[in-house]
């Protein structure tokens, strides 16, 4: 699961002497983690402070909107059972939620959010739930239990007349971010950039007039201790200078241990429990959008190797890179035919 956090922006100007354009970086903190906003400002007339404050606008909409952490937000208060106002974005999610859970057969559920509570991979702390409590939750959440269009009565959406499942966008947040910030700046005639908030979307090129270039996590485990690994890359992926989003997913850094067993904050919704596979790590490239991007590398997660290869191969919109473990526990690599990886 991927936290929602989302504070104000802060501006850092960066002028490339040897092009003829200007960058700018928009940077500040987001989602857990810092986020960044490159920019070419050739060709833009609007002025860079109204582009940062903009920007800051649509940050703090997504979050008191979709953030399970915020609990003003409106996600909070429908898992809560209170009446919404209907909201534009929360219903634009909840659409694309619903098609990605068709389209998944269920290995991606936006109506699961008791389901990865129980685990403590949600918005909750939680204890180790017993079979008991999983097969119960199994029985009354999920997006099988819900519409595919959420009533609206006088402009109000009321949980309590579609039933018990609570929402989780998590899988989908942070690209569905990346993809509104894009969407802002392409309306602005933008060109080159690269938004990064957890997840990525790109186009164009960089300051030295380059593709794109986003470095791939070697999958370790962090130590039980909390002693911080050295940082290490898989790999460098590159753009070509096509529009693209690019999101890692993987079972590496959030996990916990019980009994000597290893349970990885990948739930599959469809039994109830975390996943037990040896795929380690899958980065999707979309060239539709990153909210494409990072639902479809949590569905790898859920579904394995196998499974994750024929999904990308199936779909000439996508790209990917899968890290796994084989028989013997060594760590291999697996790309699709246009995943552009350099080392």
């Amino acid at each position: 699961m991927k936290k929602l956090l989302f504070l104000s922006v802060m501006l850092l100007m960066v002028v490339c002497c040897s092009q003829p354009s200007q960058y700018v970086q928009i940077s500040g903190y987001a989602q857990g983690s810092n986020y960044s906003v490159k920019l070419n400002m050739k060709g833009i007339k609007v002025p860079v402070e109204t582009i940062r404050d903009s920007i800051d606008a649509l940050i703090v909409k997504i979050d008191t909107t979709l953030s399970g952490y915020n609990k003003k937000s409106l996600i909070s208060r429908f898992n809560a059972g209170e009446k919404i106002p209907s909201n534009a974005m929360f219903m634009d999610v909840y659409r694309l939620g619903y098609r990605l859970w068709e389209r998944s057969g269920g290995a991606l559920d936006f109506g699961a959010a008791a389901l990865y509570d129980a685990w403590g991979f949600g918005f909750r702390n939680s204890s180790f739930p017993s079979d008991e409590e999983i097969q119960k939750l199994l029985q009354k959440s999920g997006m099988g239990h819900l519409p595919a269009e959420l009533p609206v009565v006088d402009g109000y959406i009321d949980p309590a007349s579609i039933g018990y499942p609570r929402l989780n966008f998590n899988a989908i947040a942070q690209g569905y971010s990346c993809d509104v910030i894009a969407g802002y700046l392409y309306s602005l005639g933008a060109k080159d950039m690269l938004v990064d908030i957890g997840e990525i979307w790109c186009d164009g090129v960089n300051p030295n007039g380059e593709a794109w270039s986003v470095g791939i996590d070697r999958p370790v485990d962090q130590p039980s201790d909390g002693r911080a690994l050295p940082e290490g890359l898989d790999g460098i992926w590159t753009s070509g200078s096509k529009p693209a989003g690019i999101v890692t997913s993987g079972n590496y850094r959030k996990f916990y241990i019980r009994d000597g067993r290893k349970y990885s904050h990948t739930i599959n919704p469809r039994t109830g429990y975390p996943v037990q596979h040896n795929l380690l790590s899958a980065t999707v490239v979309s060239s539709n959008n990153a909210a494409e991007s990072d639902a479809i590398a949590t569905w790898c997660m859920v579904v394995g190797l196998q499974g994750a290869q024929i999904l990308i191969l199936g779909d000439p919109a996508l790209e990917g890179y899968l890290i796994y473990t084989d028989s013997n526990g060594e760590m291999k690599e697996w790309a699709s035919p246009g995943f552009t990886l350099r080392r």
